[in-house]
Order: structure tokens, then C-alpha cells, then sequence
């Protein structure tokens, strides 16, 4: 029986993307983490969900206004319940500001990753919108950039990210799960954490850790 996104999105971010990386690499897939630079603008939060790409270029040949329609246009197509995952191809401007974080937050969008820059942070934060970044920034996309794909894979670092796809993004970073084996990739973790459980009470409880991790195969 195929999970219920909702449920299946509660259980991930239940869990914490260490464990869920351990999961993945046991399993082959080794390039499954974004780059280091890309941290949440609340270290606090965590975001868990199905991913729904966009990517986009610089053109500074269009007026203010067709970047601003087009920018709009991205907003309306981003769909409820799921992660966007934008690779802008610039770090020189924000991918993510007030207006837009409110209006994603207001369509039912989870969260937001770019690999890229945010601006009107302090807003954001008050919001409690999930926005992880690469740097902050005071410039924005008007006159400056425009999307090109919806929907298709993305580059970001090494990994590859497509629509369907889930993610986890904690304090530790964000790695993302392929959407053909993600229902089993959570129950797998959701093992993991018992398992870890297991040992940490037994340490706590004044076993060697070295027994510990001989007993139950895991630390």
C-alpha cells in the first residue's frame, strides 16, 4: 500500500538526517547530502517532504516587470504540501524573500531550499517559514533573474534532486531521498533510532559502550 504523503512527511521529519544518511549510504547511495553551505535560517526548525524542483538563470536583459511576472508565476505553480528545491545558477542575488516566503507559507508550501541567497530574513523568521540557504543578501531577482524549468531535475553539489523525490533538512543539513525507495528508506531510520535507543540505555544503564556496540551491531 502506498503511504500517505501527509503521514509518510511526519514520520521523516520525526527522524534526523545523520540517521537517514546512514540509511542511504548503507544502501549505495552515497551522494544524497546538499553542500555544507546550504543551512537553515532557523537551526531550530526541521523540514521533511516531497520535493518539487525549479531552476532559473540570470537575464538582465528583461525589464523589472517580466521578472516580476515570471517570479510570480513560479509562486502560483508551486504546489501545496511539497519541498521547493530551486537551483537559481547564481549566487549573487536572494531566491527567497518576505512576500514570497508569506505566500508560499499562505499556498500550503512546507519549505523552501536553494542553493542560493534569502533576504528579508528577520521576517522570514517571525513567519516560521522553513527556508534553508546559502548566504543572506540584500539583492533581489527584479530585473536581474527568471525561471526556466518546473518540475525537472536539478544539479545541486553533487546530487542530483528530482521532483518526487524527499527530503529531510535539520541542524545538521539536508539530505535528500530517492522517491522510488522513500517509504522504506523512513521505516529503515525509524529501526535505526530504536536500535540507537537500545544502545544508549544500555550505556546509560553502565554497560562498556564496546559491549554495547558488540550487542546490538549499532553506535
Amino acid at each position: 500500500m502506498t503511504p500517505d504523503p501527509a503521514d509518510l512527511a511526519q514520520r521523516l521529519e520525526a527522524c534526523y538526517a545523520a540517521a537517514v544518511h546512514d540509511v542511504l549510504r548503507a544502501r549505495g547511495h552515497d551522494r544524497c547530502v546538499l553542500p555544507a553551505p546550504i543551512r537553515a535560517l532557523d537551526p531550530s526548525r526541521r523540514l521533511a517532504g516531497e520535493v518539487w524542483t525549479v531552476s532559473g538563470h540570470v537575464d538582465a536583459t528583461l525589464d523589472p516587470h517580466d521578472t516580476l511576472l515570471q517570479w510570480t508565476g513560479l509562486l502560483s505553480k508551486a504546489p501545496s504540501g511539497k519541498v521547493v528545491v530551486c537551483q537559481p545558477n547564481t549566487h549573487a542575488i536572494a531566491l527567497m524573500g518576505e512576500l514570497s516566503a508569506e505566500t508560499l507559507h499562505f499556498r500550503g508550501v512546507r519549505g523552501y531550499v536553494v542553493d542560493g541567497g534569502c533576504r528579508d530574513t528577520e521576517f522570514i523568521l517571525g513567519l516560521g517559514f522553513p527556508v534553508w540557504c546559502s548566504f543572506t543578501t540584500p539583492r533581489d531577482i527584479v530585473g536581474r533573474w527568471v525561471p526556466d524549468r518546473f518540475g525537472e531535475p536539478v544539479t545541486i553539489g553533487d546530487v542530483t534532486i528530482s521532483t518526487g523525490d524527499w527530503l529531510l533538512a535539520d541542524r545538521d543539513g539536508v539530505v535528500v531521498i530517492p522517491g522510488a525507495i522513500a517509504a522504506d528508506v523512513v521505516a529503515e531510520t525509524e529501526a535505526v533510532l530504536q536500535q540507537e535507543n537500545k544502545v544508549r540505555t544500555a550505556i546509560l544503564s553502565g554497560m562498556d559502550p564496546r559491549d554495547a556496540y558488540l550487542k546490538f551491531g549499532k553506535f
